[in-house]
Formats: structure tokens, C-alpha cells, sequence
């Protein structure tokens, strides 16, 4: 007997298939993008001015957010759930409560002269405050002020916000614009 050949097999192509292999997988692979809060920041401001009057705390509607996720509005506990329609009651001030925001009077396309809230949310979370929560407190913040604008939408033209013509948005977002203050995170009790 003789001895065998031992084949061998041709490796020439290995390289090129592996690479297709990886450019096909590049290809065909969905990466997730990260979505964060539609929010348009403010753009840097160079020097503050000096002349700026002071914010009356009636028109103020402080919510703060605790390490333990704990909600904090106004100085009183309060649950995430609840917040809305005390947002939405700060806003609109139905009672013209002598504890909620001031009005004052402006000209507004479609609606003529009009009180617009002088009222301010100022919202504050703790270094520690758990990123869930925290985007809790905003959908509940943003939810108010959907359904306010949703509201007067219905009412002056049977429509919902979202449907209307970019004027009449502008003329509703004037009546009710969004006034949210973000404190940098701090530390502010357990």
C-alpha cells in the first residue's frame, strides 16, 4: 500500500466570502436609535440682564422630583398621577384663585383680545431621580397642556389641535404657550 494524499482545500476564496458575509450583515442589520424629549432648547444666553423683574411665586407652579421619586408640587405630595389636572387647573385658573397665575390681556389672530396666564412650571429633579420618573413628570406636564390646547381647539373651531392649520396652532400655542423652567439637577432631599 501506498501512501495517501491528503487533500487540500482550496482557502483562496475564504477571505472573500467571509467579507461578503460581514458587508451582507452590515447591511441587513437595524440599529435602534436612541429617542430622547422633543424639546427645542433655548439658545445660550450671553448675559443675563439686569433688569429682569422679579417672578411673583403665585404665577410659579413649582414641581420638584426627589432622589426616591417622590413628587413634590407646590411644597405638597403629590402623585404623578394627579399632576395633570393640577397643571391643568394652574393654567387655566378657572376661579381666578388670588393663589393661582395672573392675566394679562394681548391681541390673538382668530380670537381678538384675549387673558393670557402669566404663569411659569418650574420643574426640578434630584441627581438621584431614576430617568423613568423623571420622563413621567414630563409626559404628565406636556399631557396638560395637550388637552388645554385640545380644549379651546374643539370648542372655536371642532378640531383637534393636532388637525389645525399652522396660524391657528400659533394663535392657540399664544393663548396657551409652554412655559417650562428645567432647574439644573441638584441634590434637594430625600
Amino acid at each position: 500500500m501506498g501512501k495517501r494524499e491528503v487533500q487540500e482545500v482550496n482557502a483562496g476564496s475564504m477571505a472573500d466570502i467571509a467579507f461578503l458575509l460581514l458587508i451582507f450583515f452590515l447591511v441587513t442589520t437595524t440599529m435602534d436609535t436612541d429617542s430622547g424629549l422633543a424639546r427645542l432648547l433655548p439658545p445660550p444666553v450671553e448675559q443675563e440682564p439686569e433688569d429682569t423683574p422679579p417672578i411673583k411665586d403665585r404665577n410659579v407652579f413649582t414641581v420638584l422630583l426627589n432622589s426616591k421619586n417622590q413628587l413634590l408640587v407646590k411644597g405638597k405630595p403629590m402623585k404623578v398621577e394627579e399632576l395633570k389636572d393640577a397643571t391643568k387647573e394652574f393654567i387655566l385658573n378657572p376661579t381666578r384663585d388670588e393663589k393661582m397665575p395672573e392675566f394679562k390681556e394681548i391681541e390673538v389672530d382668530y380670537f381678538g383680545v384675549v387673558e393670557v396666564s402669566k404663569g411659569v412650571i418650574s420643574l426640578q429633579n434630584d441627581n438621584g431621580t431614576q430617568y423613568q420618573a423623571y420622563l413621567m413628570v414630563q409626559n404628565e406636564l406636556q399631557r396638560a397642556y395637550t388637552e388645554v390646547r385640545n380644549e379651546l381647539s374643539r370648542r372655536k373651531w371642532s378640531k383637534a389641535y393636532a388637525d389645525l392649520e399652522k396660524d391657528q396652532q400659533k394663535a392657540i400655542r399664544s393663548i396657551y404657550p409652554q412655559r417650562i423652567s428645567e432647574a439644573e439637577p441638584k441634590n434637594i432631599g430625600k
